[in-house]
């Protein structure tokens, strides 16, 4: 599990004073981004294989300005060709679960534009960090 901590900015929040929905969606691209980088997988255009197929969050209560959120990444699953990531997003302040999010990951090959099997070393990394619920 990895875990990144965020401080939501004013303008990250909507006209009725709480987080934005789409600011949820950028709260969980960069703790996948971590997630890979704490992995030693550190995402760079020339070598990132990797194209979200799908994302998802589920919003259980409300988060505010200022508030401190606490992000917290796992592997749920790892495929062939894919993975499945899982954020829990946690005001640090009371433990309270703000959002729970999910990610689909493809591993592409983008010069033949289509899927392939996650290289061996990748995978082999991906699945020693699974947590199983």
């Amino acid at each position: 599990m990895h875990e990144l901590n965020v401080n939501v900015r004013f303008s990250e929040t909507d006209a009725l004073g709480h987080i934005n929905n789409t600011s949820y969606f950028i709260y969980l691209e960069e703790a996948r981004m971590k997630f890979f980088e704490a992995l030693g997988l550190a995402p760079n255009i020339e070598d990132w294989n990797f194209l979200l197929a799908s994302t998802k969050c589920d919003f259980i209560t409300q988060g505010y300005f200022n508030q401190l959120l606490s992000v917290r990444t796992y592997l749920t699953k790892v495929g062939t060709k894919s993975c499945e990531m899982s954020h829990d997003i946690i005001c640090s302040q009371t433990g309270e679960t703000i959002a729970k999010g999910t990610a689909i990951l493809v591993c592409f090959n983008f010069g033949e534009q289509k899927s392939e099997p996650i290289p061996e070393t990748i995978k082999e990394r991906l699945v020693s960090h699974i947590v199983h619920s």
